[in-house]
């Protein structure tokens, strides 16, 4: 089986456990969104928007800093192509954000800056139900996402779909949005212990969320726990620090 049906696959044995009540939205989210990032190139790195209990879209998912600024400069210029994909539900590229430029003056000349040339939203969508939208970004002026590959990066975004509004099927409205909530506000735990690492190891926050992922992943603890045990103290800061350097020494 070649290695992007494999991937594939394994997304959908993880959308299967959805059909029970314990599974956690924003590390499936994740989960979702780094396979497209990993199966896709050209693509770089992304990030996920979701629509909150008061339908206003926030970063739900980012596999960087870089995607997670460029997501919130979208949300404050309240334009850009994710926005587009939500609003429409459909998918919205732009191959040449230089050429583009008219749709997203704000956004394009600050992405085009940081050496981004060109942009792929999926919507997270199921019917007539809207969450939210996959950002995929690419540096690579030449190269670009086949429709094969966009269709890929749909499936898995169909997948997250179906999986948070799987949720709704599980719980009342009211319990739902709250885990919703609560996930998005896990993004501030997380922030915290990313200034907590870069404080302490002298690092880029983007190598900390690096660290700090790498450490959840290999102790197979979800993000939002870990980051609350790092702010708390009761994972030690200078663990997580030193488990990310032994790694980068092995490569």
């Amino acid at each position: 089986m070649a290695r992007r049906e494999a991937e594939l696959v394994a997304a959908f044995v993880r959308l299967a456990d959805t059909l029970v009540d314990d599974y956690d939205p924003m590390d499936l989210v994740q989960y979702l969104l780094d396979r497209a990032v990993e199966l896709l190139p050209p693509a770089d790195n992304g990030a996920v928007l979701l629509v909150d209990e008061h339908g206003d879209l926030q970063v739900f998912a980012s596999t960087d800093e870089t995607a997670r600024w460029l997501e919130l400069l979208q949300l404050q210029s309240r334009n850009g192509p994710c926005l587009q994909s939500y609003r429409t539900a459909e998918r919205v590229v732009t191959e040449d954000l230089k050429r583009d430029r008219e749709r997203w003056p704000e956004f394009a000349d600050t992405a085009y800056e940081q050496g981004l040339r060109s942009v792929y939203a999926l919507p997270l969508r199921l019917r007539d139900d809207r969450l939210g939208a996959m950002n995929l970004f690419s540096t690579d002026p030449e190269a670009h996402l086949s429709d094969d590959d966009l269709a890929v990066g749909q499936a898995l975004a169909d997948i997250a779909a179906i999986a948070l509004l799987r949720a709704r099927q599980l719980a009342d409205t009211r319990t739902v949005n709250n885990q919703l909530q609560t996930a998005l506000q896990s993004r501030i735990v997380i922030e915290q212990a990313k200034g907590v690492l870069s404080a302490q190891g002298e690092l880029h926050p983007e190598t900390a969320f690096a660290a700090l992922r790498g450490y959840a992943r290999h102790h197979r603890r979800r993000l939002p726990e870990l980051s609350r045990d790092v702010v708390e103290r009761s994972v030690d800061a200078a663990e997580v620090l030193a488990f990310a350097a032994a790694r980068a020494g092995e490569r």
